[in-house]
């Protein structure tokens, strides 16, 4: 299974969006709340490439994006195969 890191905040219904999908798909996260955590704001700015909106996600170290590119990975059925999940 990939190792999946995805940067967060409490209140965030992407955030919640995106953590459902996983979930679904039975793939346990890394999850770094920002508001609990806000010294790694930084750390996720520059790993996603100066985004600095919540959700980023990463799987294997690869950055995918907020939930909206994370859910078009799924609807494409690139989701799985980069997750090792099989559907």
């Amino acid at each position: 299974m990939a190792e999946v890191v995805i940067y967060s905040s409490e209140f965030c219904g992407y955030c919640m969006r995106a953590k459902k999908l996983l979930t679904s798909k039975g793939v346990t996260y890394q999850d770094i709340d920002l508001g609990i955590q806000p010294a790694r704001r930084p750390e996720m700015i520059e790993r996603a490439g100066g985004r600095t909106t919540v959700p980023q996600i990463f799987i294997d170290g690869r950055h995918i994006g907020g939930c909206d590119e994370l859910h078009a990975l799924d609807r494409d059925g690139k989701l799985d195969p980069l997750l090792a999940v099989t559907p």
